[in-house]
């Protein structure tokens, strides 16, 4: 099994110059080391096979998320895959232990420009502000969130700059887990789920 599971979500895949270099970036890296799950590619009829899902991430130090920014959050088939994926018991909860120590990277494409993630910018808030659902999901896995990688004004950027940010993608996958960051990012602690955050079953 891979080390590092790119889970790549774009509803409309053939729409976007950035996503598409993207997955061609690590779909070239060597199989062992990544593999690369297109989500709308797999599961078109948003069927997830569950335990197909589950054992791809079962090997990996790294999850990626990889997506387009889509009304401040992520496209419906990765919220259906976390929802369904992420059950109680498995990635979280009593026994849910299978996702501790590994890592948790979003690498996000947004259409508006850097400007307008800002207070004074049409989102009135800045990119990370939109962040903490997703890094406490990682929390409550016990997954560490690393810095995600975002690349502003998908639909204005240069082909120049699209390659770069491409060929920046591939290196952290490449380089992963030797990112200088990480050094003094410690590991997550995880977030301890009342066991009786779930009714019991009657027998």
């Amino acid at each position: 099994m891979a080390e590092i599971v790119v889970l790549t979500a774009h509803p409309r895949l053939e729409h976007s110059r950035v996503n598409q270099a993207l997955l061609q970036a690590a779909n070239a890296l060597p199989t062992e080391r990544v593999q690369v799950r297109d989500l709308y590619a797999l599961y078109p009829d948003y069927l997830i096979d569950i335990p197909a899902e589950r054992a791809a991430l079962a090997q990996a130090r790294l999850v990626v998320w990889q997506f387009p920014f889509h009304w401040y959050s992520m496209p419906p088939l990765l919220k259906l895959w976390l929802d369904e994926v992420f059950g109680f018991g498995w990635a979280y909860g009593m026994g849910g232990a299978a996702l501790e120590g590994k890592d948790l990277w979003l690498v996000v494409s947004t259409g508006g420009v850097e400007s307008a993630y800002h207070p004074a910018g049409q989102n009135q808030h800045f990119i990370d502000d939109f962040w903490p659902p997703m890094a406490q999901t990682a929390r409550v896995a016990g997954m560490r969130f690393l810095p995600p990688l975002v690349l502003h004004g998908a639909h204005r950027v240069s082909d120049e700059t699209v390659r770069e940010h491409a060929a920046l993608f591939a290196d952290r996958l490449a380089r992963y887990p030797a990112w200088p960051e990480l050094e003094d990012l410690p590991p997550e602690a995880g977030c301890e789920v009342p066991a009786d955050d779930r009714p019991h079953r009657k027998p």
